[in-house]
């Protein structure tokens, strides 16, 4: 990594759950204007590390480190508040509510004071709009129910609504996994904005494909452990594919796959050689 502060890291972090080991010595740090891509199979650990660094879980083990500085999370609200936004899954949206409503999730901008205090509309829909229309999505009316949107609009809200309320650091759990590859794309496209704005990025996926075009670097979990970090120009695609899916592993799947193809055609040929031929079929 670079001589920089990198604007997160963890060091040797683990997590246990009584006798279950979620996580084990993790290292990690990833600059701003980066994105740093988190990859593992279903089971690494991805999830434990992903609310481990957003707050829902502390570290039994090891330090996680802000801009430099030493900070242990209470909850979700705290990591939010020192500027690390994490995207779940599940967005966390209410899909028969407006796009406005959605953005701001009570969080709604104001006017007046006291009896008098109530929610500026007209305000909320002008900067959703804006928002919106910066990551290159039009919206017509941001009163529109976010659920008419598509699943990678959804995607970039959440992911827009983050940054506006001043993200740092932005944790994406998954984004493009339900997606088909046209939304894939413009989620893709918002995280490389999200690179270039200054943010740390770290983009928790299982699919190399989407993530080797917008990365700069790989850390790869498996089995609650890191099998290492990696700058992009030291691993080619082939190798986070093959490091994933366990080289050995499939070696030996390969392997047993041509014994069973093997005993296959033996048995074939050994039924073949004791069944009578026509010349040898008794006379009627």
């Amino acid at each position: 990594m670079s001589e920089r502060t990198p604007m997160i890291e963890m060091r040797n972090v683990s997590k246990h759950f009584g006798s279950v080991i979620a996580l084990s010595d993790i290292s990690m740090q990833v600059q701003a204007g980066e994105v740093m891509c988190l990859l593992g199979d279903n089971g690494a650990g991805k999830s434990t590390l992903i609310k481990t660094l957003s707050g829902v879980h502390r570290p039994t083990e090891g330090e996680l480190l802000l801009n430099g500085e030493s900070v242990r999370f209470k909850s979700p609200a705290y990591a939010l508040d020192a500027g690390i936004a994490t995207v779940f899954q599940d967005l966390a949206m209410i899909p028969l509510m407006s796009i406005t409503r959605n953005f701001f999730m009570g969080r709604e901008p104001t006017v007046g004071w006291g009896p008098l205090k109530r929610i500026d509309w007209k305000r909320a829909d002008r900067i959703a709009m804006q928002e919106m229309s910066r990551i290159g999505i039009d919206v017509r009316d941001p009163s529109q129910p976010v659920g008419t949107l598509s699943g990678g609009e959804r995607q970039c809200v959440a992911i827009a609504r983050a940054v506006y309320f001043g993200a740092r650091v932005l944790i994406l759990d998954e984004p493009t996994s339900a997606l088909g590859v046209k939304q894939a794309s413009v989620v893709l496209r918002y995280i490389a904005k999200a690179r270039s704005d200054g943010l740390a990025v770290i983009f928790i996926t299982h699919n190399v494909h989407h993530a080797y075009p917008v990365a700069d670097a790989f850390t790869l979990l498996k089995r609650g452990g890191s099998l290492g970090t990696f700058r992009k120009e030291e691993i080619s695609r082939e190798e986070v594919l093959n490091m994933m899916a366990g080289g050995a592993e499939l070696e030996s799947l390969d392997a047993e796959l041509a014994e069973f193809q093997q005993s296959d055609r033996q048995q074939q040929q050994s039924s073949g050689a004791n069944a009578p031929s026509l010349s040898q079929a008794p006379s009627t």
